[in-house]
């Protein structure tokens, strides 16, 4: 039988628990084991890939077995496969402040109830606190003899308020995640936060939309930085031609003040300390003064792509790498909050994120604010609501003309490839100049 050129086996064992409170009723609490291996083998012309059970019973007989059978799996594909080299090497799990397995089940519930208790102010129609915990030990090993083996335990939660007025309804969120240990103590000043934005919002008045200068807050910046720039980044996009950024490597694709970052090294909810093909991770500057500087890859997408470095496959248990972001954000400029609404002027403050579209390919988006000011003359004006932010990628990225310094991290999850993956997303406060502000009022 052929040898295979390559093969990799990567074993995750672990447990999700979660918690969903409803307008005070603990609707499910509870806890759900996983133990999934993945076996990947690379023939003369393409992949082959099996499911290994029982894998931490298996013997080297049974696994060489494996392998066979995914070598003759691999023969029937047509894909031309070249892996570059790419360096080893894993970083130590930053330590967790307060484990969350520790903690009872019980208390968990007790202390989202109480964030979901805080949120129900007079005026709100309806609450909601969601609890998730996700606790997995990876364990990895090659063909080329590397083999890693950690564990990882992130959670988080959020919390729902929804405002009523009549046959008007206003909603306001609040979440955090993070991989730094139990976050539900002392966190119920953000149910009430959750609910006085879904209040206040029912006094807003509809954003009249236009042409604008546009003020972006960290959450709304950092979403347009993974969202309209990261996704385009991401190798398998650009090797399909599915990215406007293809073939644009040295090139000034933005404003020369900008600089967007891909960090899976940083100790936020999108830290990785080896990615999910063995490979170190590293800092990349996607663009670094407003030139195009490097894509992201996996080892398959950087020999067929280049211009990047490999360390950014990611995998959720028992799935296939996938070039992922982790912690995406926008670098700190040096002009102050007061500074940004002075070069504002005349314009609009546009703040947190509900969703939207972007098409990498056509290199255009479409983003949903949570709400909005109004800026008059450098100071804010009145709330607004049902407000978004729209236009193409390339020339936003030339439009963003003043970074402030206080950047803030965002934490959730990104879909591809049918995979949903921790990621961080940030950015300080930054102006965009003739942004294209969507808005329903008059």
């Amino acid at each position: 039988m052929a040898e295979p050129r390559y093969w990799d086996i990567r074993h995750v064992e672990g447990a999700v628990t979660h918690v969903d409170i409803d307008n005070g009723v603990v609707e499910s609490a509870g806890t759900s084991f996983f133990n999934r291996a993945l076996l990947r083998v690379l023939g003369e012309h393409g992949w082959g890939v099996l499911t290994i059970e029982n894998y931490a019973s298996c013997s080297e007989k049974e696994i060489r077995d494996y392998i066979g059978r995914a070598l003759q799996l691999a023969r029937v594909t047509e894909e031309d496969v070249v892996l570059a080299d790419a360096p080893s090497g894993m970083l130590p799990v930053p330590p967790l402040a307060e484990d969350p397995r520790d903690v009872s089940l019980e208390e968990k519930c007790g202390l989202l109830a109480g964030i979901e208790a805080a949120a129900r102010l007079p005026g709100i129609a309806s609450t909601r606190g969601r609890y998730t915990e996700d606790e997995g030990r990876v364990h990895f090993r090659d063909s080329s003899g590397n083999e890693y083996e950690y564990a990882l335990c992130r959670s988080g939660f959020s919390v729902l308020a929804v405002a009523r007025r009549g046959e008007l309804m206003q909603m306001g969120r609040e979440s955090e995640h993070t991989l730094s240990g139990l976050n539900l103590r002392h966190r119920q000043d953000m149910g009430r936060t959750a609910a006085e934005r879904a209040l206040a919002l029912l006094d807003a008045r509809p954003a009249k939309g236009g042409r604008m200068r546009a003020l972006l807050d960290p959450e709304l910046a950092g979403v347009f930085a993974h969202e309209a720039i990261g996704h385009a980044s991401e190798g398998d996009l650009v090797k399909e031609g599915a990215s406007i950024i293809k073939g644009r490597i040295g090139e000034r694709i933005g404003n020369e003040i900008l600089n967007i970052v891909d960090d899976p090294t940083l100790p936020e909810f999108g830290f990785e300390p080896v990615d999910a093909e063995g490979v170190a991770v590293a800092r990349t500057e996607i663009i670094r003064n407003g030139v195009l500087s490097s894509y992201l890859h996996d080892r398959q997408t950087l020999a067929a792509v280049g211009d990047g470095i490999a360390g950014h496959a990611r995998a959720v248990p028992g799935d296939v790498p996938v070039v992922r972001m982790s912690n995406t954000y926008i670098e700190n400029g040096d002009a102050s909050f007061d500074e940004l609404l002075e070069a504002c002027g005349t314009g609009i403050l546009l703040a947190g994120s509900r969703g939207g579209q972007v098409d990498p390919g056509r290199g255009v988006f479409q983003f949903n604010a949570e709400y909005g000011y109004i800026v008059e003359n450098g100071e804010l004006g009145a709330m607004v609501r049902d407000v978004s932010l729209s236009g193409e990628i390339l020339s936003t990225l030339h439009a963003i003309v003043l970074c402030g310094n206080d950047r803030k991290m965002h934490q959730g999850y990104c879909g591809k490839a049918g995979q949903s993956v921790p990621v961080s997303d940030g950015a300080p406060h930054v102006l965009l100049e003739e942004a294209v502000v969507g808005g329903s009022g008059a």
